[in-house]
């Protein structure tokens, strides 16, 4: 096998694992109305399937990341990945709410094991060129798994195979995991040794408890009123925090190994582009948890008919990605804005005109192709001014903030539909008018980020030896 060929089959066998993660996001929202008729499921049991996924994927995810960089991505890549399949197998079998829930959660927790990988092995794997080639393939894969989640998701139901209805969602894992398996114990590169640092044990505890005070109120706050303990955790969750943040310091002064590579926080490109993406990715979930909300129980369309309707959007995000990676030298720096400013356009756009329709469709689609500008621009930027020793730590950050983004969308602007929803069309058009808000933000934030510069940690500022070295360990 050349080595082009097994390059293009190590990218494949690398973006499959982020494929059935996202899948799993997307095509989960089409089938709650299903779950909810078949196991007669509570909303705070919907909810919890389709947030305890994000939970745990969330809570867990920079853990993940670190344990790539100690152990080996190869090794936590297929330890997540057969997690993955026998969790998303579980949540098939699974006979109540309960079991559904218990393998939700699993599938999360083995994908925050997973996900961190994939960037990171295309970070270590692929250089110049052929990275920027690697990142456009991811964003078209994440594309195509929303695609096939909202396109594949009714009509499965619909068709109702062997009688599995809803079931079949998960059972589709199970052979591309197992194909995915196969082939990333033959490709993926084996590490000459794991890292030296153990893991940072009470930072993890920390970082864990912080966001399950975080996250939790976010997913559960707004079904349940918004009572006290909602307020009490999210104020716990700031004290936690910066004990996490007062502890990490403390160890990273002493020469130890931080969970979290607060260097990378500490330069403005980076803090301020992931701000950015956490502002654009929670309109993009928010937009699937309410457009599904709006069209299936305000206006009574179909499962089917609701996971078509985007496709627009998800298939626009992935052809973005080859567009941004031939803009200009000059304008390149400055595609989080445009793309961030398209997506606001997109949002005002049915703000203004809810209805669904032509209209509608093409007004997504635009959406679609702002967010996958923006974040192939982010990908593309962060990659290169980070260098790869660093991989680990960037993957845990990109994901870790797309996850809160996740749930806080969800959270707020589900909040804002369901005040509304007596009348779906307003509630639906002030939610675009909010998202619409949001990507604006998102806009501001980038051009902060282009403006401060790349920062003194640029890929040429690590000698050649450190980081062919830093390949093959890990």
């Amino acid at each position: 096998m050349t080595t082009r060929l097994r390059q293009r089959w190590l990218l494949a066998v690398l973006v499959a694992g982020q494929f059935m993660a996202n899948v799993d996001i997307a095509i989960v929202n089409v089938a709650t109305p299903s779950i909810h008729r078949e196991l007669h499921a509570s909303g705070g049991a919907l909810e919890f399937t389709v947030s305890g996924y994000v939970l745990a994927f969330a809570m867990l995810i920079i853990t993940g990341a670190r344990l790539g960089r100690i152990v080996g991505y190869r090794r936590m890549y297929l330890a997540g990945l057969a997690g993955f399949t026998l969790a998303s197998l579980a949540c098939g079998l699974a006979p109540g709410t309960g079991a559904l829930i218990g393998a939700r959660i699993a599938q999360g927790a083995c994908a925050a094991v997973m996900v961190p990988q994939v960037l990171t092995g295309i970070q270590m794997s692929f250089d110049g060129r052929a990275r920027a080639r690697a990142l456009s393939v991811l964003v078209l894969a994440m594309s195509g798994s929303a695609v096939v989640g909202q396109a594949l998701g009714g009509p499965l139901i619909a068709a109702n195979v062997l009688g599995s209805g809803w079931r079949s969602i998960f059972w589709v894992n199970v052979p591309v995991g197992v194909a995915a398996l196969a082939g990333a114990a033959v490709l993926l590169p084996r590490a000459r040794h794991g890292g030296t640092a153990p893991l940072d044990l009470p930072g993890v505890g920390l970082l864990t408890v912080a966001m399950a005070l975080l996250v939790t109120p976010l997913a559960f706050g707004r079904e349940q009123g918004w009572p006290a303990w909602t307020w009490v955790s999210l104020g716990g969750s700031l004290a936690a925090f910066a004990a996490f943040t007062g502890f990490e310091r403390r160890l990273a002064a002493r020469g130890g190994d931080p969970v979290i590579n607060l260097r990378l926080l500490a330069r403005p490109a980076v803090a301020w582009e992931l701000t950015a993406n956490f502002a654009r990715t929670s309109t993009y979930f928010a937009m699937l948890f309410v457009l599904a909300q709006y069209l299936q129980q305000g206006l009574g369309r179909s499962a089917t008919y609701s996971g078509l309707i985007l496709v627009s959007w998800v298939a626009a995000f992935g052809v973005a990605a080859p567009v941004t990676r031939r803009l200009p030298a000059r304008v390149t720096p400055f595609g989080g804005v445009l793309g961030s400013l398209i997506l606001a356009m997109a949002f005002a756009a049915v703000s203004t005109a809810p209805a669904p329709g032509p209209f509608l469709v093409l007004a997504l689609g635009a959406g679609g192709f702002g967010l996958g500008m923006a974040y192939s621009s982010l990908l593309g930027r962060l990659t290169a001014v980070v260098p790869p020793e660093e991989a680990a730590d960037l993957s845990g950050l990109v994901n870790t903030s797309a996850q809160l983004a996740a749930v806080a969308g969800v959270a707020v602007y589900g909040t804002v539909y369901f005040a509304l929803a007596a009348r779906p069309g307003v509630a639906f058009g002030v939610v675009a008018a909010a998202l619409a808000a949001s990507g604006l933000a998102a806009a501001a934030c980038s051009f902060l980020s282009a403006r401060r510069g790349a920062g003194p940690a640029g890929r040429a500022a690590v000698p050649h030896e450190e980081r062919v070295a830093a390949r093959l360990g890990r």
